[in-house]
């Protein structure tokens, strides 16, 4: 069960190979990279994995190879679509083949409670029996759910067992999230794990992230387990430079993917087209960030 879930669901990248091909044996050693440093999960076909530039055809292998090569661990499915067919059957095929669940989020256009209701109405009506996690993500959606919305689905739609809460700001509604009665949900975090530590003292289950060094996430999400604050937080701090420098949309995952491919995760650091291309400039700023974020682990450790 979902609701029940706990620890770091990695948000995984789409590998591209130098022409802009997908990538399926980069998935291989994705996977062994994001397991090494401590995934529990992963969520494919996100914002970030460049979900809305891959063909059908090349969702479902995708998600497919993530599948295969998680090691028993649970993957969740990014399907939001504006086509509820396409939604639909992305979802029936990538639970044939093993997903854990998908994550859906509410289409651009919805203004109203009611709305918002009517939609995910017939979202269920058409996969009655998918584990879903919920996405609240305003930024990229531009559709705000608020606390009481959420709880009115989370209690119509027992097919909703996560809610991915990355909507700003996050501490507060996470917060309102977890002290409401009612059916409990696993509640995990995104925003690039920006606000990770305090989310996880407001009652979070884990970060819903990608990172570069997937390892903070790991990491700190254990000593906030074992209860040790100031060592989470002195550990995140080491991190934050590269982590803020990552956070600025497709143009972070860029630099993302540039690190993941000098740590060997992956053969390139392609970005399908329309995507941003690294600079001189940009490639000297991450030798920078990487030396000191090297550099600074020496001394902590």
């Amino acid at each position: 069960m979902l609701s029940n879930s706990k620890g770091v669901f990695i948000v995984a990248q789409t590998p591209f190979d130098e022409r802009g091909a997908v990538d399926l044996t980069s998935i291989d050693t994705l996977v062994d990279f994001y397991v090494g440093h401590g995934a529990d999960g992963f969520t494919v076909l996100g914002v970030s994995g460049e979900a809305n530039k891959l063909t059908p055809d090349e969702a479902e292998a995708v998600a497919a190879r993530y599948i295969g090569q998680a090691k028993g661990r649970p993957v969740i499915v990014g399907v939001s679509n504006a086509s509820l067919a396409q939604q639909t059957r992305l979802a029936a095929v990538v639970m044939d083949k093993g997903a854990a669940g998908v994550m859906i989020a509410p289409p651009t256009g919805i203004k109203t409670d009611e709305a918002l209701f009517d939609y995910f109405a017939h979202v269920f009506r058409d996969m009655p029996d998918v584990p879903v996690v919920l996405q609240d993500f305003p930024f990229a959606t531009q559709v705000s759910m608020s606390v009481p919305a959420i709880q009115s689905l989370v209690e119509a739609f027992p097919q909703i067992q996560m809610v991915k809460e990355e909507d700003l700001p996050c501490l507060n509604k996470i917060t309102r999230l977890r002290d409401t009665a009612g059916r409990r949900v696993a509640i995990l975090t995104g925003n690039n794990a920006m606000y990770l530590p305090l989310e996880l003292q407001r009652g979070a289950d884990g970060p819903m992230a990608g990172f570069s060094h997937p390892e903070m996430l790991s990491q700190v999400y254990r000593l906030v387990c074992q209860g040790d604050i100031n060592a989470a937080n002195d550990l995140f701090d080491i991190y934050l430079p590269l982590l803020r420098y990552e956070a600025m949309g497709f143009w972070g995952v860029s630099a993302r993917k540039e690190i993941m491919r000098r740590r060997g995760a992956i053969k390139h650091a392609t970005m399908r087209m329309p995507g941003p291309k690294l600079s001189v400039t940009d490639m000297g700023e991450i030798d920078f960030l990487t030396s000191r974020l090297s550099a600074r682990l020496q001394q902590y450790r």
